[in-house]
This record gives structure tokens, C-alpha cells and sequence, in this order.
């Protein structure tokens, strides 16, 4: 039976994958900030640990708690909605420590384990709005195009060692707390003189037809976990397939 730890598991992308992965057998080592097995439904196959990905000791002693993993998903992330001139240097940093700098680190850490054994596999969730910008997100998509960048040389960097790198592109997810849990970030990320624009941007979001439900990550992360010929970028959902295929 193989073992899945996932990070950010406490709501969205991360609930729903930890629970497919329950459903169909295998162990899930669900992490999260705040562990609330509730969440969850029973199994014998579950641990949830806490983990901050900020703090290179939480993430050490979850390591250890969690023992031989064979699949690393990279899930915990924050979002910021604003224009880089409403958001503070201080908020900014705060987006990469968790986005950019959790998931190398988090990274970093498994993979002595991974190479010893010559296997494993490490899933990245980004964000479609690397494929296709977006104003308001200039922050957070930087720091998640970090991510695709840094993904898809580690791929090359771990191939000699039978260690899988993949990337999955979740797209747009109203259905999800993200956008809720954002929120306090968000004030006063857009002055006055944005205001215009955002309501443009707001009215645009609204009127989509195509979005993305936990659901279909759930289900693209179980592919990238499973299909050694998985393409190294997966999205997921609707609205992140569709600009998939324009970028192509």
C-alpha cells in the first residue's frame, strides 16, 4: 500500500485529494497548520499532522512523524488579489514564504528518501494564471510561476534518480474557501485609482461559465501520482484545460 502526505489538507484542493486518495486505498498522511481529523471520513489509512510550511522545524518533525512516503503533493498555498501598489513588501513576502519557499522546502526535505530509494514522485499544484495572465494577481502568479519554473528543472535535476516531478494547474475554483480565506489579505490591496479596474475584473469573473471544482484536481493529482507517462503539466478543470489548449 503506498503513502500520499498533502499539504494545506484543512479545506479545497487539499480536503478533496486527501479523501479520493482514502476512498481508493491508499495510506494519506493529511497535513494542515491546525489538524482537524473531523474533516475527514474515518479510515484506518489516515494520519493527519500539523505542518506550517513556513517553519523548517514543523516540517522536519512532520517528515518524521509521517515516516517513508512515496508521493509528495505540494497543495498549501495563499492567495493575494490586488495591484502591486496597494500590497506591502512585508504581505508580498508573506505570498512567496508560503507558495514559493514551502513547496521548495517541503520538496528539499523529502527527497534524501526518495533518491536512497531511487523513486518517488512530487506534485506541484501552481495556478492556471501561469499559462494565461490576469491583472489584480501579479504577485501571486509570480510566485507561483517560480514554482513551474523551479518544477521543470528539478524534473530534468531528478530523472537519473527515478524521481517524478509533475505540475497540476488548477483553474479559477468559486466552489473552494481560497478565495474566502484570501480575503483579509486583500484590504487595501486596491487603491482608489484600481478601482475601476477591478470592478471590470470582478464583472468579467462573474459572467464565466468555466471553472474548476476540487473534484478535478483530486482527480488530475490521482493521474499524476499513478502515469509514469503523465505529461510533466496537467490542469485541471474546465476553465484550465480550455487555456491549456490555447497556450497550445
Amino acid at each position: 500500500m503506498k503513502t500520499i502526505l498533502i499539504t494545506g489538507c484543512s479545506s479545497g484542493f487539499g480536503l478533496s485529494t486527501a479523501q479520493y486518495f482514502l476512498d481508493r486505498n491508499w495510506k494519506v498522511i493529511a497535513t494542515m497548520r491546525t489538524p482537524n481529523p473531523a474533516l475527514f471520513q474515518g479510515s484506518d489509512h489516515l494520519r493527519v499532522l500539523s505542518l506550517d510550511v513556513t517553519d523548517l522545524d514543523s516540517i522536519q518533525q512532520a517528515l518524521d512523524a509521517a515516516g517513508p512516503i512515496d508521493v509528495l503533493v505540494n497543495n498549501a498555498g495563499i492567495g493575494l488579489l490586488g495591484a502591486l501598489e496597494g500590497c506591502s513588501m512585508e504581505k508580498i513576502r508573506s505570498i512567496f514564504e508560503t507558495n514559493t519557499f514551502g513547496t521548495l522546502a517541503m520538496t528539499q526535505a523529502v527527497l534524501p528518501q526518495f533518491r536512497q530509494r531511487n523513486a518517488g514522485v512530487v506534485i506541484n499544484v501552481t495556478s492556471s494564471v501561469t499559462i494565461k495572465s490576469l491583472p489584480l494577481l501579479s504577485v501571486y502568479t509570480a510566485s507561483k510561476a517560480a514554482v513551474n519554473a523551479f518544477t521543470e528543472s528539478l524534473a530534468l535535476e531528478l530523472e537519473p534518480f527515478n524521481i517524478r516531478v509533475n505540475l497540476v494547474l488548477p483553474g479559477r475554483a468559486p466552489g473552494t474557501d481560497f478565495g474566502k480565506n484570501a480575503q483579509p489579505r486583500m484590504q487595501g490591496s486596491i487603491p482608489d485609482a484600481y478601482a475601476d479596474l477591478a470592478q471590470r475584473v470582478f464583472s468579467e469573473w462573474s459572467q464565466s461559465t468555466l471553472a474548476t471544482e476540487a473534484q478535478d484536481v483530486a482527480e488530475v493529482i490521482w493521474r499524476a501520482a499513478n502515469d509514469p507517462a503523465s505529461p510533466t503539466r496537467l490542469a485541471a478543470g474546465a476553465d484550465a484545460v480550455a487555456l491549456m489548449g490555447e497556450a497550445h
